[in-house]
């Protein structure tokens, strides 16, 4: 075989690199810089939460725990006096009767909200494609209204003068009725809130319920009617065990909704009349600027957080336990 002089051989010319384009995006980066780039986009919004939220209840724990009046604030130094304002708070009979009220008031509005939601949900899942229309297009309109114009049309619905409720039963033959003062009597007062947290707080429940039922296979509805399962034992059996966590969802958010409720009152009754629908939220405020004792308002604040806290803790547990009997 004849051997090749290397020398002599033609050479390939070697490639040059291609020039680098001006527009070309720069690799990512890598190591630790990379690592960090996702912190830095959440940071804004971490700290705005830190600072709006976190910042409020760390200063109100704080003066809840201080001598702070009027002085105090105008100053800006308070004294340290520990548990005396709890113990203020806690030995008042005015505060039980209110946190007494307060649970009345959770429990009624969470019942009827859950109860009508429910029954509006599976109403609109039966409903035609223009009436399921209609009532969901009503039901954004009603939950997208403001808490205060709310508030406000209710004030004028029960007038005592010009109200067109009592102006319609007297029409209807109720003559006990003319110019009758709904807000001057308390358990007339209690009752048009109660309305009033329930007409605002069912559209998002049965948008949301109605969300979950659109989730159901109907496989299992027409089993169940082939066994010969009623309307009742088919919601039961099937339809709330399939949406047992979003009913879960929904009433932990419908507890803090009317637990905190304090617009609708302070706007309607201010707590009125008498302390008929004075809740914890009110009283904290009416406790803090009546005698500006802003420490012992922060201290009944910190306390219907406990308590709120401690209502959807014994929740969660029930409904844990629940699911866990049932597996």
């Amino acid at each position: 075989m004849p051997v090749v002089d290397q020398r002599s051989a033609p050479r390939v010319p070697r490639r040059r690199p291609a020039p680098r384009l001006a527009g070309r995006k720069a690799p990512p980066p890598r190591g630790r810089a990379r690592s960090l780039w996702p912190y830095a986009l959440i940071a804004p919004a971490v700290g705005g939460m830190l600072y709006l939220l976190v910042y409020p209840l760390v200063r109100a724990v704080l003066i809840s725990f201080q001598d702070f009046r009027l002085r105090q604030l105008i100053s800006g130094e308070a004294e340290f006096v520990g548990l005396r304002n709890y113990r203020t708070l806690l030995t008042d009979p005015r505060f039980w009767e209110v946190v007494r009220r307060t649970f009345l008031f959770m429990a009624i509005n969470v019942v009827l909200i859950m109860v009508i939601a429910t029954l509006v949900a599976l109403m609109v899942e039966r409903l035609g494609r223009i009436g399921r229309t209609v009532v969901l297009c009503s039901l954004v309109l009603a939950w997208a209204m403001p808490v205060v114009a709310a508030t406000t049309v209710f004030q004028w619905l029960f007038h005592s003068e010009f109200g067109i409720v009592n102006r319609s039963l007297t029409s209807l033959g109720f003559e006990s009725f003319d110019r009758y003062p709904w807000f001057a009597d308390g358990t007339a007062a209690f009752a048009i809130l109660v309305t009033l947290i329930v007409w605002q707080s069912v559209p998002f429940a049965a948008i949301t319920l109605y969300s979950a039922l659109t989730t159901v296979p109907l496989e299992l509805y027409e089993s169940a009617r082939l066994d010969g399962a009623g309307a009742a034992r088919i919601f039961r059996s099937v339809t709330f065990p399939m949406l047992r966590p979003i009913f879960l969802l929904v009433v932990s958010l419908e507890v803090i909704w009317t637990f905190k409720a304090f617009v609708q009152i302070w706007v309607m009754t201010r707590g009125g009349p008498g302390d008929a629908t004075t809740i914890l939220p009110v009283y904290a405020v009416q406790t803090a600027l009546s005698s500006q004792r802003y420490d012992l308002g922060s201290a009944a604040s910190m306390v219907t957080v406990v308590l709120m806290s401690g209502v959807l803790v014994l929740y969660f547990r029930q409904m844990l336990r629940q699911e866990d009997e049932t597996r």
